[in-house]
């Protein structure tokens, strides 16, 4: 591959890891694309092992952050269908006001929803830390496998 299309892709790797963390962009499948098109350009041995990783770890990371937070939701008794309201409402924010409309949206619609479910302040507002938390876990786990990718990109491009 030559110079610039390697700067592309780690201008893609840059973008895709800030859209892991700030959850606007599909951050962890963007790594993993940018990387796989380097690897198959790339070729060879080294090329298409970093392409073979990329795609495993990214499929790893992305069971694994649903199979965690739903494990700590399910722990905390938060239901599925609370999550489904939080998840529509911060969709429907996100574009009313934009970015921050998100997380507004998410956290007063799964607070409402628990509060309509217990009719009670303090449990609704434990169930809703339960779905932060998850969401952080998720995130943590997103980035940690799109970090992988991206060293996996930068040992190949040292190696290649």
């Amino acid at each position: 591959m030559p110079g610039w299309g390697e700067v592309v892709v780690g201008v893609v790797v840059l973008v895709g890891l800030f859209g892991v963390v700030v959850q606007v962009l599909p951050g962890a499948l963007l790594v993993a694309g940018a990387v796989v098109v380097w690897g198959v350009v790339t070729g060879g041995v080294v090329g298409w092992t970093v392409a073979v990783v990329s795609v495993l770890v990214t499929a790893a990371a992305m069971v694994g952050k649903y199979l965690l937070a739903g494990r700590h939701l399910k722990r905390a008794g938060v239901p599925g269908s609370t999550l489904v309201w939080g998840g529509v409402a911060g969709a429907v924010l996100f574009f009313v006001i934009p970015v921050v409309g998100l997380v507004v949206g998410f956290v007063g619609a799964v607070y409402l929803a628990e509060w309509v479910r217990v009719r009670r302040a303090q449990p609704a507002w434990r169930a809703t830390l339960a779905a932060m938390q998850a969401t952080g876990l998720t995130i943590l786990v997103e980035l940690a496998g799109a970090m992988l990718v991206t060293l996996a990109w930068l040992v190949g491009l040292a190696t290649s």
